[in-house]
């Protein structure tokens, strides 16, 4: 049998094991909840841009959300200005402001969820034929950018850069998209060269890498001839990714026809 001292250390040890045992029943518990709580705004007396609220909500979902905060840190420029150049709108589509049956304005960038919310939107305007360009930066997602180039030439649409109208790197390629194309005297077309993920730029490939097989392939789909392809892509690629070089409409319609 141990001696008098040890048996009291065992009960204070014993003692302290309960105490600890039963601690975090009697803890106290803070618990945090953060409420985020998004306003969707529509013109209140046109049924047509209540109809689309749900399905624009919608359209941003997780994913791209997530997709566009791991293009944010390449983003070419700053956000475009505010919706209020857009005017009286019927409804909104992410950067894109439907005016009439036939009209929808655009001002912003393009992100992975653009070409799902200019579905939705000619879902529920088919007769939409005319895109005016007001304010466009570039975009955040390259794969997305040409996804939504393509669909506005399947429209069949006409690509305005209006009075005033500035349209910057990959919106240059949009632009370029539209079946006719149309841009003010005092129109800009901002381009520079594009970079990868890794800060890469154009010009840090060699001049037969793939990579660059895609922009030319593109230019030529858009009605580019071999040569003027090739000009223009290596114009725009002169210029680093951090610079751009402004062009007029006279500098436009050396490589495209405007109407």
């Amino acid at each position: 049998m141990g001696s008098p001292s040890a048996f009291l250390r065992t009960l204070i040890v014993a003692a302290l094991a309960a105490v600890l045992a039963f601690a975090p029943a009697h803890a106290q518990q803070v618990v945090t909840i953060t409420t985020t709580v998004t306003t969707w705004t529509y013109d209140e007396g046109d049924d047509a841009g209540a109809d689309t609220i749900d399905e624009d909500a919608a359209l941003l979902d997780d994913e791209a959300l997530a997709d566009d905060a791991e293009f944010a840190a390449t983003r070419r420029y700053a956000p475009a200005a505010t919706l209020t150049t857009l005017g009286h709108a019927k409804a909104r589509f992410g950067p894109f402001s439907v005016i009439d049956a036939s009209t929808v304005r655009m001002a912003g960038d393009v992100t992975s969820a653009s070409p799902r919310q200019f579905a939705a939107m000619l879902a529920a305007f088919p007769g939409l034929r005319r895109l005016e360009m007001v304010d466009c930066p570039g975009s955040l997602d390259e794969e997305a950018n040409l996804i939504l180039a393509r669909a506005i030439r399947r429209q069949g649409m006409e690509t305005v850069v209006p009075a005033g109208g500035s349209i910057r790197s990959g919106a240059v390629e949009l632009w370029l998209a539209g079946v006719t194309r149309r841009a003010a005297p005092d129109a800009e077309f901002g381009v520079h060269s594009w970079a990868d993920e890794y800060g890469r730029e154009a010009n840090d490939y060699p001049a037969n890498d793939p990579v660059h097989a895609e922009y030319l392939g593109y230019y030529r789909e858009m009605g580019m001839d071999g040569a003027k392809a090739r000009a223009f892509y290596a114009l725009t690629n002169a210029t680093p990714f951090d610079d751009v070089r402004y062009l007029t409409r006279d500098d436009m319609a050396r490589f495209v026809t405007l109407d």
